[in-house]
C-alpha cells in the first residue's frame, strides 16, 4: 500500500521515476513519514499552548519535555524548531557521549558565528545521562550559546540535575486520550488510502496505551492485512495482533508507579476486584513478583497492622513463597493475599504510632533510660516513670479493639493503685 499524496510529491515529474529522496523516504517507519508539520496539526496536548506560552515564542528559553512513550515529544522539538527558524541537531544520550556531544556544540557555535542562525540541540533520553554529563551541558546552557530541548519518559525531578533544572522550563506532556488517538489513526488511514472500518479504528486506539507511535507502527505492521477486509475481518486481524504483542506495561516508567499506586489504594478502599485487576496487569507486563510481595508486606503493616496480625504473617509467607516457588505459581499466592488484605479491617495506627515516636524523639534532647530499665537492674516493675505521650492509638476494629480495651482497662488500674 502506497502513500498516493507523498508519492506525487515525491516523483521527478520528468521521469516519472521515483527519485532517491522518494526511495529513502518510503523506507522510513510510517509513524515518521506521517508527523505533524505544524503546530495545528499537533494533536492531544492542547494544554501545552496555554500552559506553556515560550514554546510559540521568538526568545525561546531550554527546556525539558516530559511524558510517556509516544505522547510527541520529538515531533513537538521539531515543530519548535521549525516555528522558530532554528537550526536543529538531534542527539541520542543512549547512542553518545560527552564527546560526540561537543563536537556537535562545536557545529552549533559554529553555526551562529558564521550564518548569525541560533540553534537547537534535541537530546532524547536525557535522563540517560549521568551527572557528570549532564553538568557538561551547564556552562552552554548558562551563556545561552544554543537552546537545549531535552526529552525523557522519567520524572525531571528525579532524574535531571538540579543545576540543570534550574537553567530549563518543564514541559509535561500527557498520554493522549483515546479520542485523540482515533483522530489521528483515522487521519493516517485516509492519508496512505486504507479502508478502516470505525470500530477498528477504535480497537487499535484502545489497544494502544495513550501512545500514538504505537497505533501508528500497529497500523503500518497490520496495514496490509487490513486493506479490503470487511468488518468483523479487521475486528479479528487487531484482536490477534495485540494478543501476540501484549500490552503496554513500562516497568521502568511512569506507568509502573501509576499501577502500584491503583493497587495500593483498591487495597485500601476494600476493593479486592479493582487490586485483583492491577495485580493482573502487573504480573500481565513481567512486573518483578518479589517487588509485588515485598509491597503486600509493607501495605499489611502500615495499613492493617494490629486489627488483624494474620495480615502480616500472610504477606511474608507470601513473599518467601514468591521467592522460592517462583512464577507462575506463585501468583496464586500473590492473589489470595491481595484479596485478604484488600477485604480484612484496616488500621494505621501502628503506623502513625512509630511516626509519632520518631518525631518526638527528634524534637528533644536524648533521653535517658530509667535505672529500674536499665540493663543488669533486679527490677521487675512493669510501671513507666516516662512522661510519654500517648503515641499507640487503637482503633475500634479487629483484634485492636481487643488491645484498647486491655489498655484503657491497665490504665485505669494504674490510676486507682495512685
Amino acid at each position: 500500500m502506497k502513500n498516493q499524496l507523498n508519492q506525487m510529491s515525491l516523483f521527478n515529474p520528468a521521469s516519472k521515476k521515483p527519485t532517491i529522496k522518494a526511495e529513502k523516504q518510503n523506507l522510513q517507519p510510517l509513524a515518521h513519514r506521517v508527523r505533524p508539520q505544524n503546530f495545528s496539526s499537533f494533536i492531544g496536548q492542547d494544554h501545552i499552548w496555554t500552559e506553556y506560552p515560550f514554546l510559540k515564542a521568538n526568545n525561546l528559553p531550554s527546556i525539558i519535555i516530559w511524558g510517556p512513550p509516544g505522547t510527541g515529544k520529538t515531533t513537538l522539538a521539531n515543530l519548535i524548531a521549525k516555528n522558530s527558524n532554528y537550526e536543529l541537531y538531534h542527539f541520542n544520550a543512549v547512542l553518545g557521549g560527552v564527546a560526540d556531544l561537543r563536537k556537535l556544540i562545536s557545529r552549533a557555535g559554529d553555526m551562529e558565528n558564521f550564518h548569525s542562525t541560533k540553534s537547537i540541540i534535541f537530546i532524547d533520553e536525557i535522563h540517560r545521562f549521568n551527572k557528570a554529563q549532564q553538568d557538561a551541558l551547564l556552562p552552554y546552557v548558562e551563556k545561552g550559546e544554543f537552546i537545549l530541548i531535552g526529552a525523557t519518559t522519567e520524572n525531571p525531578q528525579q532524574s535531571i540535575n538540579r543545576a540543570l533544572l534550574s537553567r530549563t522550563q518543564l514541559v509535561k506532556l500527557n498520554s493522549l486520550t483515546e479520542n485523540d488517538l482515533i483522530k489521528i489513526i483515522t487521519n493516517v488511514a485516509q492519508e496512505i488510502s486504507l479502508k478502516l472500518e470505525q470500530i477498528a479504528i477504535s480497537m487499535i486506539a484502545q489497544f494502544s496505551g495513550g501512545d500514538v507511535r504505537q497505533a501508528i507502527n500497529t497500523l503500518e505492521a497490520i496495514s496490509s492485512k487490513l486493506d479490503n477486509s470487511n468488518t468483523s475481518e479487521q475486528v479479528e486481524i487487531i484482536k490477534l495482533f495485540f494478543q501476540q504483542k501484549g500490552r503496554w506495561y513500562d516497568k521502568n516508567g511512569e506507568r509502573h508507579y501509576d499501577v502500584i499506586s491503583a493497587f495500593i489504594k483498591s487495597m485500601r478502599a476494600n476493593r479486592p476486584d479493582d487490586a485483583l485487576l492491577w495485580l493482573a496487569i502487573m504480573l500481565d507486563g513481567g512486573e518483578d513478583p518479589r517487588f509485588i510481595a515485598r509491597r503486600l508486606s509493607i501495605f499489611a503493616a502500615e495499613d492493617i497492622g494490629n486489627a488483624d496480625p494474620t495480615a502480616t504473617l500472610l504477606a511474608s509467607a507470601t513473599l518467601t513463597a514468591v521467592e522460592k516457588l517462583g512464577m507462575p505459581e506463585a501468583r496464586i499466592n500473590l492473589a489470595q493475599t491481595t484479596s485478604y488484605l484488600a477485604s480484612t479491617v484496616k488500621s494505621q495506627a501502628s503506623y502513625h504510632a512509630i511516626n509519632h515516636a520518631l518525631t518526638y524523639i527528634e524534637e528533644h534532647p536524648t533521653i535517658e533510660v530509667p535505672e529500674h530499665l536499665k540493663n543488669g537492674s533486679d527490677c521487675q516493675s512493669t510501671k513507666s516513670n516516662l512522661k510519654v505521650p500517648n503515641f499507640y492509638q487503637p482503633v475500634d476494629v479487629g483484634m485492636e479493639k481487643k488491645f484498647k480495651d486491655r489498655l484503657e482497662h491497665l490504665q485505669q488500674s494504674d490510676i486507682k493503685n495512685h
